[in-house]
């Protein structure tokens, strides 16, 4: 157990109104003790799943532009950078509205490649972006959401996004079907990243399914940690859900990992019981992790199609 007690700052937030929206990142992000050095380069990780994909799947727009102007008016120097499933991330932000909202920022915004290995903890690597390990800070950007795989997925699962392109893909099909693999790749994916921070939108989230296809649900909540494992165990107790039913979060248990303890987390803001989630629905019946080889080719075959789109809407 950590020697004291590790913040998550959670606030109420019931829309994306601007007005509402930059006064509740900033509440949080106070609450926490950030405060970034003048010239940080912080990577803003969003989650950019799909351009296909309803826009729900996706980071909203209005929350991207908010964090982006609360770092540049503490003189840091952004840049927003995801890895897609499908496509680029320029290419997803143009179809989802971030591309938009970030008009008249000085912000550049890249896909996460330049893979580097990343030796796992139980043997072989993957390939994890160098563009991502390179910053001096990762803001983690992810929108609460049920998942037909992982049951719900916050901060921790976001950073697989840090993964380069189509090794997402392949991690599920080589880990998948193995026994806590693929929760100990992401945990291993997260320690090795630079420092992260992480922001929750939870103001409106999918419920039902997903990571995309699901419902929206409106739980009116802004949460911010210096740790995406603590963000996590938060946002589970607010959800009042158990690590019987988050195979992560019983690996971040099993690992001792700081924060993954409720009894670990304290609250200067509000505490998880003020924010009521009742009617917020988890997949009936979790899908396979392992993607079959099948869908893999599939897959590959539907990335070539979008980048060769992207290249053409781009002449």
């Amino acid at each position: 157990m950590p020697s004291r007690p590790i913040p998550v700052a959670l606030t109420r937030c019931p829309n994306y109104d601007t007005d509402l929206l930059a006064p509740a990142v900033e509440r949080v992000l106070a609450a926490i003790g950030f405060a970034p050095t003048p010239g940080t380069r912080v990577l803003l990780k969003p989650n950019l799943v799909s351009a296909r994909k309803e826009a729900l799947a996706c980071s909203e727009p209005a929350m991207v532009r908010a964090i982006c102007i609360w770092l540049m008016d503490h003189d840091c120097q952004v840049t927003v950078g995801d890895s897609p499933a499908f496509g680029s991330a320029q290419g997803v932000a143009d179809k989802v509205g971030i591309t938009d909202a970030l008009k008249g920022l000085d912000v550049p915004l890249v896909t996460l490649d330049r893979p580097q290995p990343l030796t796992l903890s139980f043997g072989g690597s993957i390939g994890l972006s160098a563009t991502a390990c390179e910053a001096d800070l990762i803001l983690n950007q992810p929108r609460l959401k049920a998942h037909c795989q992982m049951t719900v997925t916050a901060g921790v699962k976001n950073l697989f996004g840090c993964v380069t392109g189509m090794r997402k893909a392949f991690a599920h099909t080589r880990f998948g079907e193995q026994d806590n693999r693929f929760e100990a790749m992401i945990l291993d994916v997260t320690a090795a990243l630079p420092p992260v921070l992480t922001l929750l939108d939870a103001v409106r989230c999918m419920h039902v399914t997903g990571p995309t296809g699901g419902e929206p649900f409106e739980l009116g909540l802004v949460a911010a940690a210096n740790c995406p494992v603590s963000l996590d165990t938060a946002a589970y107790s607010i959800l009042h859900l158990s690590p019987g039913e988050i195979a992560l979060w019983r690996e971040a248990q099993a690992r001792g990992i700081p924060g993954a303890q409720p009894e670990e987390l304290a609250y200067p803001l509000e505490r998880p019981e003020a924010f009521d989630a009742r009617g917020f629905q988890i997949p009936g019946r979790l899908t396979p992790v392992s993607f079959h080889p099948l869908r893999l080719a599939k897959g590959a075959f539907k990335r070539t199609l979008i980048r060769l789109r992207e290249r053409s809407e781009q002449r």
